[in-house]
């Protein structure tokens, strides 16, 4: 039998400060088996920055030709699709032959030496690449529950983020 997502909700309250963008987010997020809690508020921060663009949660890990978050036009079209994590060149290649704009969000550990190892590949793609230190999606991870309340603001690309049980910062560092 296979494992079912976990679900999780979210409601967040949003600040951008940078875009002039406040807002109240309902989120409800599905955690696939194979997903770890950094990798899933990797998602929720990339959905966050996103929200002035209406984005949507895909099914992400279950369907490969899909990303993590697209938006899309009124005529279904995928106007900016979203990766989370170290996605190979090729990847990213067929990406942006399908969507209007690319933008990946690597979080983990390997970050830096996947970036080292395919910058060239991905540079020449047109895609944009961002980083969330590791350490601080760590921490933010730390605070999960099944059912949260957040407030995030994002201000000169720094998020800073509060719950009832704790605050952290992380930082969106552009890679290209």
């Amino acid at each position: 039998m296979a494992l079912k997502p976990t679900i999780y909700k979210a409601k967040i309250d949003l600040s951008l400060v940078d875009e002039n963008h406040y807002g109240m987010l309902n989120l409800t997020i599905a955690c696939h088996p194979s997903e770890n809690k950094e990798r899933m508020m990797a998602r929720v921060l990339a959905y966050c920055l996103h929200a002035p663009e209406e984005p949507e949660f895909t099914r992400g890990l279950c369907v490969n030709e899909e990303p993590d978050i697209w938006v899309k036009t009124l005529d279904d079209r995928i106007q900016t699709w979203i990766e989370i994590g170290e996605p190979a060149g090729d990847r990213i290649k067929k990406a942006v032959r399908g969507a209007g704009r690319v933008v990946t969000y690597s979080f983990n550990s390997k970050s830096q030496a996947w970036w080292d190892k395919e910058r060239e590949k991905l540079v020449e793609t047109g895609g944009e690449f961002f980083q969330f230190p590791w350490a601080q999606i760590q921490e933010l991870a730390a605070m999960v529950k099944r059912t949260m309340d957040l407030s995030i603001t994002l201000s000169d690309n720094t998020f800073y983020i509060s719950a009832p049980d704790g605050n952290c910062e992380v930082e969106v560092r552009p890679l290209s």
